[in-house]
């Protein structure tokens, strides 16, 4: 049976190590972006040095019928899906609790939680023994914030991310009798684009002092973690959590 693996956000940092080390794993990988098209063909490209299939789909897993594409895409092109990984998210500007806005609320949470309900659920719709599937796995991207809070921070973004470890929880349960195994990863203050988006390009660098490993991690660190989960070796773990955080 082919090894296929969506990985949601993959046009950069842990979403693109997730996808490269994959196609190393054997996995031919559907590579989805929301905006960085070239990117996402360089990721693309590297997949298919390897010999593996890889396609590039520019979608907004916030938008469910953008979602359907996705997926349609995938089984016309790739075939069935086996493995899941729901790595897309966002964050904006630091800020404190008092300051952030309804409207600011829904768009973190439009796209890091509903985004990664709906790529589960149509995951569970291919993978799931009632539902004609063979099995797979779905790993989710939680964060440590969604323990630590990220006080006058993204306490919007730490909030969704609690929200990812009760889904993680919940559907491990609905479908482990289905073949299907879910799990997370925590990264911590880990080296990728996002803490520019968020107005502080060396927020890592500031921080690490307090992380026990005296260190940011890197995003390979990440998704070698997450295709441990994905893989035959964690065959026995479900509804499980992996902190990759130096301590912190």
């Amino acid at each position: 049976m082919d090894k296929i693996m969506l990985v949601t956000g993959a046009s950069r940092g842990i979403g693109a190590e997730t996808a490269r080390l994959a196609a190393l794993a054997g996995f031919d990988v559907c590579v989805n972006y929301r905006n960085n098209q070239v990117e996402a063909l360089d990721v693309v490209a590297s997949i298919e040095a390897t010999g593996q299939r890889a396609i590039a789909v520019q979608a907004d897993v916030a938008s469910e019928t953008d979602v359907l594409r996705l997926y349609e895409t995938i089984d016309n092109e790739l075939g069935s899906l086996t493995a899941l990984v729901n790595n897309a998210g966002i964050l904006e500007s630091q800020s404190n609790f008092e300051n952030i806005s309804l409207q600011r609320l829904r768009r973190v949470f439009d796209t890091n939680v509903g985004g990664s309900f709906l790529c589960a659920r149509e995951a569970v719709l291919r993978m799931s023994y009632k539902h004609g599937g063979k099995g797979g796995a779905i790993v989710n991207l939680s964060s440590r914030a969604a323990l630590l809070g990220s006080a006058h921070e993204y306490v919007d973004y730490a909030a969704s991310k609690g929200a990812i470890d009760s889904m993680t929880i919940g559907l491990a349960n609905e479908v482990a009798g289905q073949g299907i195994r879910v799990n997370a990863v925590r990264p911590g203050l880990i080296y990728t684009d996002m803490h520019a988006s968020g107005g502080e390009a060396g927020r890592v660098d500031r921080m690490k002092s307090g992380v026990p490993l005296q260190r940011g991690g890197l995003p390979v660190e990440v998704a070698k973690a997450i295709l441990w989960l994905i893989s035959d070796e964690s065959s026995y773990t479900t509804g499980s959590f992996i902190d990759v955080s130096g301590g912190r």
